[in-house]
């Protein structure tokens, strides 16, 4: 089931992160990332509100998607990570240079500098799977802790009153 999480991140490069403000109030924005297997590295500007947030409460929640045409191929994740800035430089690099792969429009912008920038990385500690090709909201949980994936929720399938999806009629 991890590999999974992990084929869907490979598969998509834009994800929602939602912070809380100082307010209470959530913030969510859109953010390119790279991956490297569950693990997700993103870059923020030093004076964006998203980096103050995360400074003063390291949780966030992540949305990675994409439109659909048919429901049943609606493949995403909704995780519950922790972020932290990457500050060993050697980290930066590589997380840089995973960005910069995964991305190759931003390499005609000039390096992120460290004073302007902040290399962010996100732990998760909870994945949810959404794969509506099993049921329309079929959605299966994952626990990560320390050591890895800590535990597995079976699959749970939640009811939207749409009933059960129609095959079109020729």
């Amino acid at each position: 089931m991890k590999q999974k999480a992990v084929d869907i991140l490979d598969e998509n490069r834009l994800m929602a992160i939602a912070t809380l403000r100082p307010d209470g109030w959530p913030q969510a924005t859109m953010v390119s990332y790279a991956n490297e297997d569950i693990l997700i590295y993103f870059i923020i500007s030093r004076q964006s509100q998203k980096f103050a947030n995360i400074e003063r409460d390291d949780r966030v929640s992540l949305v990675v998607g994409r439109d659909f045409h048919d429901p049943s191929s609606i493949r995403a994740l909704s995780l519950a990570a922790r972020a932290s800035e990457v500050r060993d430089p050697k980290q930066r690099q590589r997380a840089v240079k995973l960005l910069l792969e995964r991305h190759p429009g931003l390499k005609k912008l000039e390096r992120p500098e460290s004073s302007h920038s902040a290399v962010m990385r996100a732990n998760p500690e909870i994945i949810t799977i959404l794969d509506y090709s099993k049921g329309f909201g079929h959605a299966d949980l994952l626990t990560v802790g320390p050591g890895g994936l800590t535990a597995m929720t079976t699959a749970r399938d939640d009811d939207w009153g749409f009933g059960t999806v129609l095959k079109p009629v020729s």
